[in-house]
């Protein structure tokens, strides 16, 4: 697919997936977690103002100032992901599937909206909102991208004590930390993999077990063991998560003297993982 018809493809799912977030988990359950979505619970709790106006109309002028203040680091892609988020919640407004306990929608909302997020940043784009304020803050103080931010999500759900009461902000805070490891792990494509390091004296017998066993390729990187002092060999090899368990089952069995590391590994690039593992044979 063209790079830049996928780019605004992600930023458009990732978006549509914060705005079903928002108002099947975190409005019904007034959980302010953080940034303008935050802020449109806490005004539709006190004035019964529609979040989707209010994201909208907050949104055009942090857009404006972020243009202006950090230039090229806004594009099209934030222009996109920062009203499609409010499109959608506004589209989705009399959704019928909604939940109100608060745990659940802590739970899953902040897995939904975490993975929403993660493929919109996939994308290299933005939902606008606290995170262009985050920028901002960032730009002119000098701060962490993480502490601006926090700093900037923290005065949100802090308000939202005086709305609503504290169980709900403890919520809140729960689906805020539950969505950006959610983030992390969207964004670094974390699946059941595994680096397999091997120190041995027998280098091509464990060479000839993962080539025969696995079918996978490996490094070998010449070493000294630090207790012998003796030249060793270590293997590297990235397996799937069963392939992984068979290797080691061999290993324990026909292999102890061999110092083994298993090590999870999140994403990997290259012939067998994201290219096709026979370059493209038919076999």
């Amino acid at each position: 697919m063209n790079p830049t018809i996928l780019a605004y493809s992600q930023i458009i799912i990732g978006a549509t997936l914060v705005g079903l977030a928002y108002n099947i988990f975190l409005l019904p359950a007034k959980l302010a977690a953080g940034g303008i979505s935050g802020v449109s619970t806490i005004l539709f709790e006190l004035y019964q103002i529609s979040p989707a106006t209010v994201q909208f109309i907050i949104n055009i002028p942090i857009f404006v100032i972020g243009w202006m203040a950090l230039g090229k680091d806004f594009s099209w892609k934030t222009l996109v992901g920062t009203f499609w988020v409010p499109f959608i919640i506004w589209l989705s407004a009399d959704i019928p599937i909604t939940l109100t306990n608060p745990l659940l929608s802590a739970l899953y909302g902040g897995i939904i909206l975490g993975t929403g997020l993660g493929i919109v940043y996939k994308g290299n784009g933005s939902t606008g909102g606290t995170a262009a304020i985050a920028q901002i803050v960032k730009k002119f103080t000098g701060l962490s991208s993480g502490y601006s931010q926090l700093i900037v999500d923290g005065l949100v759900v802090i308000s939202s004590i005086i709305v609503f009461n504290l169980e709900l902000t403890l919520f809140a805070l729960m689906c805020i930390y539950i969505t950006s490891k959610t983030i992390d792990i969207v964004q670094l494509q974390t699946s059941a993999t595994k680096l397999i390091m091997v120190i041995t004296d027998d280098e091509e017998r464990i060479q000839s077990l993962i080539r025969k066993e696995l079918d996978r390729g490996l490094t070998k990187v010449r070493s000294i063991g630090g207790y012998s002092d003796k030249k060793k060999t270590m293997i590297l090899c990235v397996a799937e998560q069963q392939e992984a368990v068979h290797l080691k089952k061999i290993l324990q069995r026909e292999e102890t003297d061999s110092f083994v590391i298993f090590l999870n590994a999140s994403e990997i690039l290259g012939r067998g993982f994201s290219l096709d593992k026979y370059y493209g044979q038919k076999l």
